[in-house]
């Protein structure tokens, strides 16, 4: 049984949290607000940008999965949230069982690549201040005695995050055509799915991409949308800014082990629209 400490329990970590109980796991969730957490899971009502609040973690932590969110987009939330957050913790905590930690990054690291296949092995090329402070958070967590594994993930859909949809159905979404500008999306449910596996493997690799199966041309992703909520075509409008247009590759995810639910946003995003039901908590 692993004592597992996730910090910044929020929508994925809240997911993760409830398969790691559903396997065995002791499971604290440190979040500043008294939202409830799935059953099971231990509270930690905490601030990480104030230490202060840090000076009751329990001991024993053995793995530590850091997955806060700023709370504004604005450099220095993102300074204060993915930098000096985990040095806070981590001087914080009673490290003394740490075994692992992974890092809920961004694919934000990586640049403009014309519509080609990236990977891991793809040199970073943050083309704005979010990929460029998280490349630096990685970095720093790597340079650290305790092993560390950061998980990239693509853009987050499912449950409560309807904005995408809204946009579609009120005719305000646009998307470049020619040439396609891909994107790459990843179910809330799998990107939780992904770093349960990575507590898991028993020598996980630094960096991993966690993307479903299925890169799609924006106008293409938001055409079936449309279709699927009986509104109009999306117009066509220009790319989404300081993103890049990419394929991004899960090869090295799914070589370890990771089967995602929905290995295609068109299918997760129509059980959205129309409820088919979701995976179990523990799958």
């Amino acid at each position: 049984m692993q004592r597992v400490l996730i910090a910044g329990c929020g929508d994925v970590g809240a997911r993760l949290a409830a398969r790691l109980v559903a396997r065995g796991d002791a499971v604290w969730g440190l979040r500043r607000s008294a939202r409830a957490l799935p059953p099971g899971v231990r509270p930690l009502r905490a601030d990480l940008a104030d230490p202060a609040t840090l000076r009751a973690l329990p001991g024993g932590i053995t793995q530590l999965v850091y997955a806060a969110t700023p709370d504004v987009r604005e450099e220095a939330a993102y300074r204060r949230t993915f930098l000096d957050g985990p040095r806070r913790l981590l001087a914080a905590l009673d490290t003394a069982a740490l075994a692992r930690v992974v890092f809920v990054s961004s694919s934000a690291v990586y640049g403009e690549h014309g519509g080609a296949w990236v990977d891991e092995a793809t040199p970073p090329d943050p083309p704005g201040f979010n990929g460029r402070v998280l490349l630096e958070a990685e970095a720093w967590l790597a340079a650290q005695h305790w092993p560390a594994t950061a998980l990239r993930l693509a853009g987050l859909y499912g449950p409560g995050r309807t904005r995408l949809l809204e946009e579609i159905r009120a005719g305000r979404a646009r998307a470049p055509r020619d040439p396609p500008f891909w994107a790459n999306r990843i179910h809330v449910d799998d990107a939780a799915a992904a770093l349960a596996l990575l507590l898991k493997l028993p020598a996980p690799a630094p960096i991993y991409l966690g993307v479903d199966d299925t890169p799609l041309p924006l106008s293409e992703l938001y055409a079936t949308l449309a279709g699927r909520l009986g509104a109009p075509p999306p117009a066509e409008g220009p790319p989404p800014a300081g993103i890049g247009s990419k394929r991004l590759a899960n090869a090295r995810l799914r070589a370890a082990g990771f089967v995602p639910y929905w290995p295609d946003a068109r299918a997760g995003y129509a059980a959205l629209i129309a409820p088919t039901g979701a995976p179990p908590a523990g799958a």
